[in-house]
């Protein structure tokens, strides 16, 4: 049984992944984010126990990949169609115009696909992670719908925003560039620093702008990762090669 454990915290993250798919799609933003919460929680613990019950394997890597595929493919996809939707359709028919909003969705399968296949070990990210999109998407969402700075009022008017974000965040998760890891090593700053910097800005900016803050923080930590991208190699270069 305690080879299982690990998987039933998987599962938990793609129950919870359902969920909020299916809450989006009945216009309830807000329950479906407490629910993506989850599946954020449920997707780091299962690693962590996984390891520290040394019962990893192959059976838990492909099942990780299947749920993130849900929580963090399917459900923002999900939150775009419901940004498009309030923009082009009313009632409760198919949104034709609205269905480009699941091109992030394959593009974020595509990623998870590719991760499973790449045996190498990196203290970076190579293009955007799923979960980050996944938090850039659901910042944006929760601003829309409390209509932060007339941010909904706006993206109701001007649909091609969300055309272009799917565009842009597509092409970020599988492309190659280098994005730092998130993980603390280690108690100095030199080896830190950016993490530090990026978790101190994010929680100011969630604290001071809510959901709106989400979304920023997840620019910010994008653009930090471009104009940090020699820094990024020569760390994984200095580490591998010390």
């Amino acid at each position: 049984m305690r080879r299982h454990i690990p998987n039933m915290l998987t599962l938990s993250n793609l129950f919870c992944g359902c969920c909020a798919v299916v809450l989006l799609l009945y216009g309830q933003p807000v329950a479906a984010a407490w629910f993506t919460l989850a599946s954020f929680l449920f997707d780091y613990a299962d690693g962590m126990v996984a390891r520290a019950l040394d019962v990893t394997g192959p059976l838990g890597r492909e099942l990780d990949s299947l749920a993130d595929v849900i929580s963090f493919g399917v459900a923002p996809g999900a939150m775009l169609y419901m940004l498009l939707a309030e923009s082009f359709c009313t009632g409760q028919t198919l949104c034709l115009p609205a269905l480009p909003a699941f091109v992030l969705s394959a593009f974020g399968a595509y990623r998870l696909a590719r991760f499973n296949l790449d045996t190498t070990h990196r203290d970076y990210f190579v293009g955007l992670s799923t979960p980050g999109c996944t938090v850039f998407v659901l910042g944006l969402t929760l601003a829309a719908y409390d209509n932060q700075f007339g941010l909904g009022t706006f993206i109701s008017g001007q649909p091609w925003v969300i055309y272009s974000v799917i565009a842009v965040f597509s092409y970020l998760m599988v492309s190659e560039v280098p994005m730092f890891g998130l993980k603390v090593r280690s108690l100095r700053w030199r080896e830190n620093k950016l993490t530090i910097v990026f978790f101190v800005l994010a929680v100011a900016g969630v604290l001071f702008l809510k959901g709106l803050g989400l979304a920023l923080a997840v620019l910010f930590y994008i653009v930090l990762s471009i104009i940090s991208k020699k820094n990024i190699l020569h760390a994984e270069e200095t580490t591998a090669h010390p």
